[in-house]
């Protein structure tokens, strides 16, 4: 794992930087930019990248009403403009609890889904667990920060018969009430990604435990509504006795997305989305918090500053633009 800064290397101001380190590639065949073993101590508060899925979208749906020769300055695309990115739950372990921050897109997808959102390989989420020794029962709480098809798709899978299970029997599943008031309501527009087989099997077990604001999940650890992308998207802020990171899960997809401006054509809420994200971005540029990434195959963490990023954690996978070939 590479760590670079955007324009010099800075140290981490104020308390001393957490621990980040790379234990071996994050680069492992068959896993491209996966199966990381990067972990952040905050103190107190230990993150770690799993991974489930390459996928690809649209870039111009991605970047919304930016203009693609801006974007593609900063993120890579094909000839067809659609850029790669990652689904990578985020294992944060804190006060005796084993907290998973979404779930990828699991193992349910059809063959016309795969197509249309360029998946590529098999979910490989519970291998990516067990090699840090863990299985799905292991996990104590799965916070959903919002229930688009690919956050939400790994909280079920089809047992042997063909029925729907949770994948994580033991965890309390924290979602924003109103979020799951319209997963199981959708609209005609988010009816494409809020599914009836990823939320079917967890209200059936009895494992939601919708919050309605903020709310502490453990020492340090908090879920913060938002809403912008979705009406009920809720961030998660991670405050450690040596550093604090920030997880804005949509709000910023990719390190790409580091002007408040530029938000997704997906975001239900747009103006709503600009603001949160100028909100929290000037907090973690005073406060000298990283932000994690969830969908960024190039980059796990960064720490911003009043120019752009300060520091970024690179994950191995080259290919961004300004990548020596």
């Amino acid at each position: 794992m590479a760590t670079e800064n955007s324009r010099q290397r800075v140290d981490t101001p104020g308390a001393p930087a957490p621990h980040l380190a790379a234990m071996r590639s994050p680069d492992r065949a068959g896993a491209p930019g996966g199966l990381h073993d990067a972990v952040l101590d905050l103190g107190g508060i230990r993150v770690r990248w799993l991974y489930d899925s390459d996928f690809h979208l649209d870039g111009g749906a991605m970047f919304g009403v930016v203009p693609k020769v801006l974007w593609s300055r900063r993120y890579p695309c094909d000839e067809l403009n659609f850029i790669p990115l990652v689904a990578c739950p985020i294992l944060v372990e804190a006060g005796g609890l084993r907290i998973l921050i979404d779930t990828g897109l699991g193992d349910k997808l059809n063959e016309k889904q795969r197509r249309n959102f360029g998946v590529r390989g098999p979910s490989r989420l519970e291998e990516s667990l067990a090699a840090r020794g863990l299985a799905p029962g292991d996990i104590d709480v799965v916070v959903l920060t919002h229930f688009d098809f690919d956050h939400a798709s790994g909280v079920s899978y089809r047992d042997e018969q063909g029925r729907l299970r949770p994948r994580f029997p033991r965890a309390r599943h924290v979602i924003q009430a109103a979020e799951w008031d319209d997963a199981r309501h959708p609209d005609p527009r988010t009816a494409n990604t809020y599914w009836r087989e990823n939320w079917e099997p967890l209200a059936e077990a009895g494992l939601v435990e919708p919050v309605d604001g903020e709310a502490t999940l453990a020492p340090g650890v908090r879920v913060v509504p938002t809403g912008g992308h979705t009406r009920g998207h809720q961030v998660v802020l991670l405050e450690g006795r040596r550093a604090t990171a920030l997880h804005l899960a949509d709000l910023m997809p990719t390190h790409a997305h580091r002007n408040p401006l530029w938000v997704m054509a997906y975001d239900n809420f747009p103006l709503t989305s600009v603001e949160q994200k100028r909100r929290w971005l000037e907090a973690a540029v005073a406060g000298g918090w990283w932000i994690l990434f969830y969908h960024d195959p190039f980059v796990l963490a960064a720490r911003p500053d009043e120019e752009g990023w300060a520091e970024l954690v690179r994950t191995g996978r080259r290919g961004l633009p300004g990548d020596k070939k």
